[in-house]
């Protein structure tokens, strides 16, 4: 398996306070890595960074995806270079059709691997055989993106995208929040079944719940900036039964 994903000793910072200090992590093509911690660890802002948020300045380290300085491309780069971000919470896009808005979206990827534009016939039966895939119901596709849907229908909206996008990176910010758990299944069946071995996963989130669906290849223990620990899925049920309490001794 080919390194996806190489982070080399990362520091960033937001308005001067330094949130990461060090991060280092390697993600070969086919895996999925959990990434747990306690709250203000630097989970969302590792997300932030390597999908190219302003806010965020790094500081010092590399970040390599597929041997390419990720942290000289711009935010549109990295995602046409197939970085895709899941949000923790999707914002609403008033007025931006969601057959427009992935239209956009697939043709600006395919034009970056030189691929030709998707025919209106050839995307739209695209769309249908990707629906289908996350139990996405029609009714939303004629809507504006996430205008009015539910907390529920606004995560599978975005494995939809994923499906849609074919990322080579995917990374899920908390996606499990606020689902109940049909929409978690859901959505995890669609990260399932998204899964290539040319792809993969990081998996952010505080519950060992979510990792019931999408079983982790790596689960690692963010705390303070710095991945402190690594396991596989068993590590998750003992943070479930023990918390963080190893983090004070």
């Amino acid at each position: 398996m080919n390194n996806l994903l190489e982070i080399h000793n990362l520091h960033a910072s937001i308005n001067g306070k330094e949130i990461l200090k060090g991060v280092d992590l390697t993600i070969r093509e086919g895996e999925v890595h959990a990434i747990m911690g306690p709250n203000g660890a630097g989970k969302s802002t590792l997300s932030a960074v390597l999908t190219g948020n302003p806010a965020y300045e790094v500081t010092e380290g590399t970040v390599l995806l597929r041997g390419k300085d990720l942290l000289s491309m711009e935010p549109e780069i990295r995602a046409r270079e197939g970085v895709f971000l899941s949000f923790q919470y999707p914002v609403e896009i008033p007025g931006v059709s969601m057959v427009n808005f992935m239209r956009t979206a697939v043709n600006e990827k395919r034009a970056h691997e030189g691929k030709p534009a998707l025919s209106a016939k050839d995307f739209l039966a695209l769309m249908r055989e990707k629906k289908k895939m996350v139990e996405m119901a029609d009714k939303l596709n004629n809507r504006s993106v996430n205008e009015g849907f539910s907390g529920g229908e606004k995560k599978k909206n975005e494995i939809f995208q994923m499906a849609m996008l074919e990322p080579c990176l995917s990374i899920l910010d908390e996606t499990d929040s606020g689902l109940d758990i049909d929409a978690l299944r859901i959505v995890a069946e669609g990260v399932n079944k998204l899964k290539t071995p040319h792809n993969a996963s990081i998996v952010i989130t505080h519950y060992q719940r979510l990792l019931d669906y999408i079983v982790p290849d790596y689960v690692h223990v963010l705390a303070d900036g710095k991945i402190v620990r690594t396991g596989d899925k068993s590590l998750a049920l003992e943070l479930e039964q023990t918390g963080y309490d190893f983090l004070h001794e």
